[in-house]
């Protein structure tokens, strides 16, 4: 199976990325963490650091599974100014291939990308404000394509197992879900 790889920025939403890695990883699905920052430290929203398994640079992304963005202040516009990254997001995009944003990343990221333009999507409430050409609706997860969109951070095991069944199927995030006692 094709390695999916979660960004770090300072600033990120620790339950966010954090929830994602566990549940793929449960999942048996090849994950690997990557710092944006110069080195592979990177400091949470609330203070939470963690060591990034590599450096934005040290990575081909050509053969991604999926590309997952937490939220999170400043992390979402901390992503958003990684113009190497806005980059290969929109090369992710154009060959078909997976995105997902949950929180603030979907609005402040894919959105000025156009990533999201007419397509089904949900951000933190109110992020969404004075952007327009997404649909945005107001539930916790939309899939829309290869776009995964999660709301905020009450949605990161949601988010994280959809993620598992558009890649491994329902049995299989079912099974992954349930090892966590979560209803999905």
């Amino acid at each position: 199976m094709k390695t999916s790889y979660i960004f770090l920025a300072d600033g990120f939403e620790e339950v966010e990325a954090l929830t994602s890695v566990d549940v793929l990883r449960r999942a048996g699905m090849p994950v690997t963490t990557v710092s944006i920052n110069e080195g592979h430290e990177v400091t949470g929203a609330h203070g939470v650091t963690v060591l990034a398994d590599s450096l934005y640079s040290d990575n081909d992304y050509s053969e991604a599974e999926w590309l997952v963005l937490p939220g999170g202040i400043p992390g979402a516009p901390n992503l958003a100014a990684h113009e190497a990254l806005c980059a290969t997001l929109t090369d992710q995009d154009e060959r078909g291939g997976k995105v997902a944003a949950i929180c603030a990343s979907p609005a402040v990221v894919l959105a000025p990308l156009g990533l999201l333009q007419d397509r089904r999507a949900v951000c933190y409430p109110g992020m969404d404000q004075g952007i327009e050409g997404v649909n945005w609706d107001k539930t916790a997860v939309a899939v829309d394509g290869n776009v995964v969109t999660g709301n905020g951070p009450a949605a990161a095991a949601p988010f994280a197992l959809t993620l598992v069944e558009q890649s491994l199927g329902r049995d299989k995030a079912v099974e992954v879900a349930n090892g966590m006692l979560l209803d999905f």
